[in-house]
């Protein structure tokens, strides 16, 4: 069977930015912002989860609530960068590294 190009198909890319505008509008920014606060909760509750660590525990050890923890990685709330930080080096035994991409 030979390989045939669909000139129907979409990209990811193209998809975004028809439906949330270039890259530096602010509904594309308030579409990127949300999906790093997504992906960071996804990745909390990862970690969480792949220690044995219910939200309960993980908030023990970190000094905040299980609904906060809940909030957090349900992507109902804003996190402050010391919560994070403390979240994954109290909570979690990690260290944390940030990046900036232009």
């Amino acid at each position: 069977m030979k390989n045939q190009t669909n000139s129907n198909l979409t990209s990811f890319a193209d998809h975004l930015d028809e439906q949330y505008g270039k890259r530096g509008t602010e509904t594309r920014e308030n579409y990127e912002q949300g999906f790093e606060a997504f992906k960071l909760g996804v990745f909390i509750q990862e970690l969480r989860e792949q220690q044995n660590m219910t939200q309960e525990q993980l908030a023990a050890k970190c000094g905040t609530t299980k609904s906060y923890i809940s909030r957090i990685e349900n992507n109902a709330s804003d996190i402050r960068l010391s919560t994070l930080m403390r979240i994954v080096r109290e909570g979690l035994g990690g260290h944390l590294n940030l990046s900036v991409a232009y």
